[in-house]
């Protein structure tokens, strides 16, 4: 079978398991997980749906969130989307819309109950779709250095110095687009106002009894912007007439903002963005080992609830600042302890084929830094292995901490990789040598403190006698819409 056969029978197997073509509303990906709108959420069938081998676990949000995987995803969402396309869609009632649309709201309004927790996803929404080119950049970054340093193709390395800054020269303008379309404006606005922070002409203005620089306040400054710009739009919507609102809205919309922006925004969000970088310096120089500890024992909670992104800005305004992210490394333990994790519970359950199968598929993808299909489908249903693979990271996170507290700052070019991943984007200020031995060393203790964290305490004596068993033996002949045997079910989430 072809590669588009395969995605193409993985998403005719997806598609009737979350209610056929017409149940769903909208579709999307990010890194790993196909995000599905459903028009009524108890037309999905769980249990069957987790059973398909392609699928890596399932997470309930704001939209239906099935992990794919890095890859895989990407190339399933299109036929996804052709299916969808393609498939007649289903007349209603205005009662019935009226009905559908409120229950549907009342149910999000239940899972999202806090107005901070909507605020990080609109965040994550933004920066989310930059990240393949944050990624692109990154490598080349990358290459482009160790080009220079080793004396290699003079004639080669100032274009791949333009190809990696080009796109970091104006995320600004990026995020300002992005950010208008989020809170409902009008895009091209939005980016036509952050563009004024990356302009060269501002250093010609004098504001706050300083001159400004071109990109001072960065992607804050452009977010700020943004978000002042589209609620200039909207109110011009409301209290401009109609015959002049071509004209006036956008007008207005640019020349208010604008001026704010440049006289207001650009100074505050400049003296925010270099403080969060002082800060960060401050943090790991004095409490290194402390910190990540916390930070690389914590990532795990917010990579299972999808807050990870919200870190996005604060990695992207240190790269602006130092041209690498000396957080980003820290947290990527998180994901050495949910490998090491895995290996324990592999070793635990020896007659559990089910579990042992699931962390064979999921483990290359671990390596890599894509934590989520182990902790769907293997640590969080377990419990326990979830807090102990957080331990890993906690060890790994405080490991990476102390060398920077002993003046050896490990950090990243870019944002997205993690894992063995992040190695073509490690940074920092002595030798690349230096920085692959510490970051290694980090992945090394956080395998080491999951593996023997789990082995050790990570199941009871009744979790073992519940999940050690020859799940062979079941019965697994379900038919589901692919038209052969699934295997077993995942099981159920147990008691820590």
């Amino acid at each position: 079978m072809s590669t588009d056969d395969k995605n193409r029978a993985i998403a005719a197997a997806i598609l009737p398991l979350v209610g056929g073509a017409e149940n769903i509303g909208s579709v999307a990906h990010c890194m790993t997980r196909l995000r599905l709108g459903l028009r009524d959420r108890s037309l999905v069938q769980d249990e069957a749906l987790k059973a398909l081998p392609a699928v890596m676990g399932v997470v309930e949000d704001d939209t239906y969130q099935i992990v794919l995987g890095p890859g895989t995803v990407a190339r399933v969402t299109p036929e996804i989307e052709a299916l969808v396309a393609a498939a007649p869609q289903p007349t209603h009632s205005a009662e019935d819309l009226a009905a559908q649309g409120a229950a549907l709201k009342a149910a999000q309004k239940e899972r999202n109950a806090t107005p901070f927790k909507l605020f990080l996803r609109r965040i994550a929404n933004i920066f989310v779709p930059l990240i393949p080119a944050l990624i692109g950049c990154g490598i080349i970054a990358g290459l482009n250095g160790l080009l220079i340093n080793l004396g290699w193709l003079p004639g080669v390395t100032p274009a791949l110095a333009a190809m990696a800054s080009g796109f970091m020269a104006l995320i600004a303008v990026f995020v300002g687009y992005n950010t208008a379309k989020e809170f409902g404006g009008t895009a091209i606005l939005g980016g036509a106002v952050a563009a004024i922070i990356v302009f060269p002409g501002v250093a010609k203005i004098d504001a706050f009894g300083q001159t400004l620089s071109p990109g001072q306040g960065g992607v804050l400054g452009a977010l700020g912007a943004a978000i002042l710009a589209v609620y200039v739009e909207k109110w011009c919507r409301r209290w401009v007439p109609e015959s002049l609102d071509v004209l006036v809205t956008p007008t207005l919309t640019v020349l208010v903002s604008g001026l704010v922006t440049i006289f207001g925004l650009m100074f505050v969000a400049g003296e925010i963005s270099t403080a969060i970088g002082t800060f960060a310096d401050w943090l790991l120089a004095n409490a290194g080992a402390g910190a990540g500890f916390l930070l690389g024992g914590l990532f795990l909670p917010l990579v299972m609830l999808g807050l990870h992104q919200a870190l996005i800005p604060i990695h992207t305004t240190l790269i602006e600042q130092q041209g690498y992210t000396v957080l980003l490394p820290i947290l990527a333990m998180a994901g050495a302890g949910q490998v090491g994790a895995a290996m324990a519970v592999y070793l635990k359950l020896p007659r559990n084929g089910s579990i042992r199968r699931t962390i064979k598929s999921a483990l290359p993808a671990g390596f890599l830094g894509v934590g989520e299909p182990l902790i769907y489908g293997v640590s969080l249903p377990l419990g326990r292995p979830f807090i102990t693979a957080c331990v890993g990271g906690a060890f790994g996170g405080g490991f990476i901490g102390l060398f920077s507290m002993l003046g050896d700052t490990v950090g990243s070019t870019a944002i997205g990789p993690s894992g063995w991943a992040l190695f073509p984007l490690l940074d920092g200020d002595k030798g690349l040598g230096e920085t692959i031995a510490i970051y290694a060393g980090g992945l090394l203790v956080g395998y080491l403190a999951g593996f023997v964290a789990t082995y050790f305490w990570g199941f009871s004596k009744e979790l073992l006698e519940e999940f050690d068993v020859d799940t062979e033996a079941a019965p697994a002949e379900v038919t589901v819409a692919t038209g052969g045997p699934t295997p077993e079910r995942e099981p159920e989430p147990a008691k820590v």
